[in-house]
C-alpha cells in the first residue's frame, strides 16, 4: 500500500512540473514570430549569397537572424514568467 501512495505522489509531482513547463499561447506566439523573422532573414542571406554578395555581408545578416530569434525567445520567456508569476 505504501508503494502505491508513493507512486501517486510522484506521478502528481511529475504532472505538475510538466504543466509549469508548458508555454502559454502568448509565449508560443512570440516564439513563433521570432522564428519566422529568423527564417526571413536567413532567406535574405541565402539570396544575397546566391547573388554574389561578399561573405562578410551574408554572415552579418545570418548573425542578425540569430540575434533576432534569441531576443524574441528571451522576450517570450519573460512574458511567460510574468504570466506564471515567477518574476524575480
Amino acid at each position: 500500500m505504501k508503494f502505491n501512495k508513493t507512486m501517486l505522489v510522484a506521478s502528481a509531482a511529475a504532472l505538475s512540473l510538466g504543466l509549469v513547463a508548458c508555454d502559454g499561447p502568448t509565449e508560443e506566439g512570440m516564439e513563433d514570430t521570432a522564428e519566422m523573422q529568423e527564417s526571413q532573414l536567413d532567406a535574405q542571406a541565402e539570396q544575397m549569397e546566391d547573388a554574389g554578395a561578399p561573405e562578410a555581408q551574408v554572415d552579418a545578416v545570418e548573425d542578425q537572424a540569430d540575434a533576432v530569434e534569441d531576443q524574441g525567445e528571451a522576450a517570450a520567456d519573460t512574458v511567460g514568467e510574468a504570466a506564471d508569476g515567477n518574476t524575480m
